[in-house]
């Protein structure tokens, strides 16, 4: 029989609801200081119906929509906890679907109008170009000398067995 909406949940009925691991939720809790749920004796938590709606909007933030936890935790100060329940009530914010799906890559740049480099750009380019031209000189002398170590030796043989 399943829970009325406004019954409290356990954090193993929550990570299943959400579809999200245990300790996962228990991480939250420490990173969202807006999410408390309530505990009892033996520090069981108990979520209320608010925080479950929270925690989804959290999720949906973090996995659907590609939010790092620092981005919601600057949506939760600016907006609020009611804008981040409101993204929870969304269509792409309901059971867990297996299917996660990441934000399509951004398109690229078109280069139709390439675009002005300023100086410090291009003396931050030279200079990287130039660290990987002393890697690449490293990576090639190091390769050499292998190779020139191991030219006049012969290749070991197998021990003899009697």
């Amino acid at each position: 029989m399943p829970k009325a909406t406004e019954a409290f949940r356990n954090i193993g009925e929550v990570s299943v609801e959400l579809g999200v691991r245990k300790h996962v939720l228990r991480f939250w809790e420490a990173r969202f200081p807006q999410l408390k749920p309530m505990k009892r004796g033996g520090g069981r938590r108990y979520y209320r119906p608010a925080d479950v709606q929270l925690l989804r909007g959290i999720r949906h933030l973090l996995q659907t929509a590609g939010y790092t936890i620092k981005g919601v935790q600057k949506i939760l100060r600016e907006g609020g906890v009611e804008d981040v329940k409101r993204l929870g009530c969304g269509p792409d914010a309901g059971h867990d679907d297996k299917s996660r799906v990441r934000p399509p890559p951004t398109p690229p740049v078109p280069m139709d109008a390439p675009r002005q480099l300023s100086a410090a750009e291009i003396g931050a380019l030279r200079t990287i170009v130039a660290e990987l031209d002393a890697v690449k000189a490293m990576l090639d002398g190091g390769h050499r000398a292998q190779q020139g170590d191991q030219a006049g030796r012969r290749p070991k043989r197998a021990a003899a067995r009697s």
